[in-house]
């Protein structure tokens, strides 16, 4: 499958600096990304274009002198899983700096900024970053939207012959995340342990995080639940949404709303194996919400600082703030064919000042309710989104 999406923005980010960082979940289709992108461009790239993958013991011993490894080459460099060889940034920063020879660096990792900064932070002007996703739901063809809903959208997921054998994958997936890659990042906590919190967190999907209530229950302090979490935001597997605070007066929210950020590893930790069975599901209608978020989120491709919740204690709440380009549109995600639209939610627009409001249903809904406020089924809303990206 083919990502055209992300070529013109890796295009666009080496027009600005000569390192691109693509940063996502291990086995995503980085890698894959990468070297499609070099595919795209071969009068540019693909004569000279020198792969490095730092899982690999023999391209690793390659870069023990990473300044003389690198220093002779031109044209673009790829580095994959940068994490696993932090030492490299400031020498990247030496050979961007370079007049001659021109060459780009585009590193693929696996860890967020956030956990990969201290390491960067010498290439601040120098290096632009991308967040690369499993699949989308408009990269798969919008049909069938149960398999990506339930498989999620990681490609050997997604693509496997059957529901049992995705399963099967997501289990090793989940079991190799913790017993090897939170590991080589310098993280020493027993897999039992995090195997715990994160199946603890599968049942706070969609809602508040409660990091003395998790710690009661596993006997921890809440600074070391708190670090769990930053464990699984940094790695991609959990989105931590934060409140937004408006001056009305009223008691709001403060802590944040945790969601997995792939639905197929969250019906794993939860043993839902596949479309009937998550009908039937108490965490049916959370499923929904968190599949229809992050995917919002990706078709806006909106950053953290441009995504929120809004909660007044008992009184009124916004699954979704997007505050981007000057305008503040939120949604509502429902798993129904009719949501019921109140004047609490006509309050919601007037309090937030909300250019839009729409109601994230399945299906093929699309209709007004208010000049403000709209019924949308998920793959309508997407592909309307696309649209206005594209113009």
């Amino acid at each position: 499958m083919y990502r055209n999406d992300y070529y013109p923005l890796i295009d666009r980010a080496f027009r600005v600096t000569p390192i691109v960082a693509l940063l996502g979940p291990r086995q995503c289709g980085k890698t894959t990304l990468a070297k499609q992108y070099v595919a795209q461009y071969p009068e540019t790239f693909q004569a000279e274009t020198n792969f490095f993958d730092l899982e690999d013991p023999v391209h690793l011993g390659r870069l023990q002198n990473p300044k003389l490894a690198l220093e002779g080459l031109k044209n673009l460099v790829v580095l994959d899983e940068i994490q696993r060889v932090p030492e490299i940034f400031p020498i990247l920063r030496i050979l961007a700096d370079r007049p001659e020879p021109k060459v780009k660096f585009l590193i693929l990792g696996s860890a967020s900024r956030d956990l990969i900064r201290q390491s960067s932070e010498s290439l601040a002007g120098r290096i632009t970053f991308l967040d690369v996703h499993p699949f989308s739901l408009p990269e798969v063809g919008f049909e069938p939207l149960d398999r990506i809903w339930v498989r999620g959208g990681f490609p050997p997921s997604y693509l496997a012959g059957d529901d049992a054998l995705s399963a099967a994958w997501r289990e090793g997936y989940v079991r190799t995340y913790l017993e090897r890659d939170i590991p080589q990042l310098g993280i020493l906590i027993p897999a039992t342990t995090l195997r715990r919190f994160w199946m603890m967190l599968a049942h706070y999907h969609g809602q508040i995080f409660q990091a003395s209530e998790i710690g009661r229950s596993m006997e921890k302090a809440d600074t070391t639940v708190k670090n769990y979490l930053d464990i699984l935001v940094g790695t991609f597997m959990i989105r931590r949404l934060n409140p937004w605070h408006e001056n009305i007066g009223k008691r709001q929210i403060k802590r944040p709303k945790i969601y997995f950020r792939d639905s197929g590893i969250f019906h794993q930790l939860l043993g839902i194996p596949n479309f009937s069975a998550l009908q039937v599901n108490p965490k049916l209608g959370a499923s929904w919400e968190g599949f229809a978020l992050e995917e919002v989120v990706r078709a806006y491709r909106a950053t953290d600082e441009e995504t929120y919740f809004w909660s007044v204690h008992g009184q009124m709440e916004l699954d979704l703030l997007l505050i981007r380009g000057g305008r503040r549109i939120g949604f509502e995600i429902k798993y129904s064919q009719s949501p019921k639209v109140t004047d609490i939610h006509r309050k919601i627009v007037s309090f937030l000042k909300l250019d839009e409001l729409f109601f994230v249903v399945p299906g093929e809904e699309n209709y007004q309710v208010d000049e403000k406020i709209s019924v949308c089924g998920l793959v309508k809303l997407l592909k309307n989104i696309a649209m206005i990206q594209a113009d």
